[in-house]
């Protein structure tokens, strides 16, 4: 498919190996969801356009190349996006960020939202959508459509996953057929709970270091 890319690095392969373990601490739960980010986002950004700048160098002025085009904002989705976001700002300290918060009902599945803040400007951006993981992808095109709402084109949106369940891409291009998706492993079945069968469990949870009988993210 034009619009989903699944980034098998080496690294990031090894890197899946760790926190596809259940026995993996907080800690390096954290460290290593940023450095497949890091990586992934190296992928999401290598299409940017460049211009060509003059610049003083050591030896006289010379020409190099720097970002041209829309600025980015990066959109974590509350709460396991987060754990996304600082490799993100490492890739790009100066983009901006769009907060969107959804839940998932415990009895019903249903995705539902309950924060948005966007940047101002956010509709003259291109953005960086995170979340660790896509089941069924219904809290995904939810998100996507809490932006679409607010004016942003499904063009300039790049959805960017560490794991993905084929139904939840399929969904998600259905509806937003423009937007592309980026993971780094394409996942099968999906548990009861409509979590990835092989996947890391509740992504927020093992972020965040904290349990309970009911999901909210």
């Amino acid at each position: 498919m034009k619009h989903f890319i699944i980034d098998k690095h080496p690294l990031i392969q090894h890197k899946m190996s760790i926190i596809r373990n259940k026995n993996c601490s907080v800690k390096q739960f954290r460290d290593t969801i940023k450095e497949v980010t890091l990586l992934l986002g190296v992928r999401a950004t290598r299409d940017l356009p460049l211009k060509t700048v003059k610049i003083p160098a050591t030896t006289g002025t010379t020409t190099a190349k720097r970002l041209a085009g829309k600025k980015l904002a990066i959109a974590p989705i509350l709460r396991a996006g987060l754990g996304m976001l600082d490799g993100m700002l490492d890739l790009i300290p100066s983009a901006r960020i769009a907060c969107i918060g959804m839940y998932r009902d415990p009895k019903t599945e249903v995705p539902h939202e309950y924060f948005v803040k966007c940047p101002n400007d956010i509709t003259k951006r291109k953005i960086i959508m995170v979340d660790p993981m896509v089941a069924t992808g219904t809290t995904a095109i939810d998100a996507i459509t809490a932006l679409v709402h607010r004016g942003v084109s499904p063009r300039n949106i790049t959805f960017l996953c560490i794991i993905c369940s084929p139904n939840g891409v399929k969904a998600i291009l259905k509806k937003y057929p423009s937007v592309r998706i980026i993971t780094s492993e394409e996942d099968g079945p999906l548990t009861p709970q409509n979590y990835n069968a092989y996947g890391f469990g509740d992504a927020g949870d093992r972020l965040f270091g904290t349990k309970g009988k009911h999901t909210y993210d």
